[in-house]
């Protein structure tokens, strides 16, 4: 008896603290804080939505804030409403992330950047058969080609900043960059892109003290995604139905505690934490408690995947077969 409580204590306690013990020794990249206040945070998408809300917050928070976007008009909204929210000024940059060159320009002329976040974002759902070649190339410019134009043109002055502590990138992705959804085949792509991108980048610049941060939103209640859903199949809202909305200053303030904290993966939501989780891969990994998390959960969680996927697949078979018969 006494035999098979200590294994039962072995089982319970010290094989759990064994691994607990072993994740805190080879994690990496190292936890770290990354402050905001009185540093220069540029982000894009920054005159509506999450960018907005970003925007805002960050200056409530003590930041030196830019914003670009390519609308004037908007920009200039934008400005003066986070003047009447926080009281402080933040410069405004025109300019389309699909020009590299523009890019380049607007963040000379905006200076040393310690925390850039990629927020630009276009969403069009549709089948891949039904929808235009120009869309596709658009989601895919603007998503993750325009955030390899923002990345490579502030690297040089980010890189550059002695002794002003730890910067960030901030990658916004989605949970359709997680997994992927009937109706959202080039959007996913463009977003699925931007983990590869994510996970190398971390290793280029982990020695200059830039911590890249990936952040994945569910959908998100901004100004476009009204329009956005006018255009999704039928099919795709079946799927779908089981996620709602987020507020855009919920978001925000997610993203914003992601990348202070210096976590690669960022999710918005209790949905996208279980996400996180089933979708971390080979994806850097600073806290071991979180490590642990993943390492115990993967196989529960990778069940429940597939009970998903079969669950969408049985919709995707009824909804086809019902079109059939009419």
């Amino acid at each position: 008896m006494a035999d098979l409580s200590l294994a039962f204590l072995s089982l319970v306690v010290l094989l759990p603290l064994s691994l607990l013990i072993f994740l805190a020794l080879i994690v990496r990249p190292r936890p770290v804080k990354v402050p905001i206040k009185n540093r220069h945070v540029f982000i894009t998408g920054g005159s509506s939505g999450i960018g907005l809300a970003l925007a805002q917050q960050a200056a409530s928070e003590g930041a030196k804030v830019s914003i670009l976007a390519r609308n004037t008009s908007r920009l200039e909204d934008a400005k003066e409403s986070i003047r009447l929210s926080t009281g402080r000024d933040v410069a405004i940059f025109s300019g389309d992330v699909r020009d590299y060159g523009a890019v380049k320009k607007a963040i000379e002329e905006a200076g040393p950047i310690d925390v850039l976040v990629c927020n630009q974002g276009i969403f069009v759902p549709q089948e891949l058969e039904h929808q235009d070649i120009d869309e596709i190339k658009f989601m895919i410019d603007v998503n993750l080609t325009g955030t390899f134009h923002l990345i490579k043109a502030a690297l040089p002055g980010m890189k550059n900043r002695a002794g002003r502590g730890p910067g960030s990138i901030a990658i916004m992705s989605s949970q359709a960059g997680q997994v992927g959804i009937y109706g959202y085949t080039a959007y996913s792509a463009s977003k699925f892109g931007l983990k590869g991108l994510a996970e190398a980048l971390q290793q280029e610049v982990i020695g200059e003290n830039i911590h890249v941060s990936l952040i994945f939103p569910p959908d998100t209640e901004t100004p476009g995604f009204a329009e956005e859903n006018k255009r999704r199949p039928q099919l795709t809202s079946i799927i779908a139905a089981s996620s709602g909305a987020m507020r855009a200053d919920e978001v925000a303030k997610k993203a914003l505690n992601g990348l202070k904290s210096g976590n690669f993966i960022v999710p918005c939501n209790f949905e996208g934490f279980f996400l996180s989780i089933a979708t971390a891969g080979l994806s850097p990994q600073r806290s071991f408690l979180m490590a642990f998390v993943e390492v115990i959960a993967a196989g529960i969680l990778r069940i429940v995947g597939l009970c998903f996927q079969w669950n969408w697949y049985g919709s995707i078979e009824k909804f086809l077969g019902e079109r059939n018969r009419e």
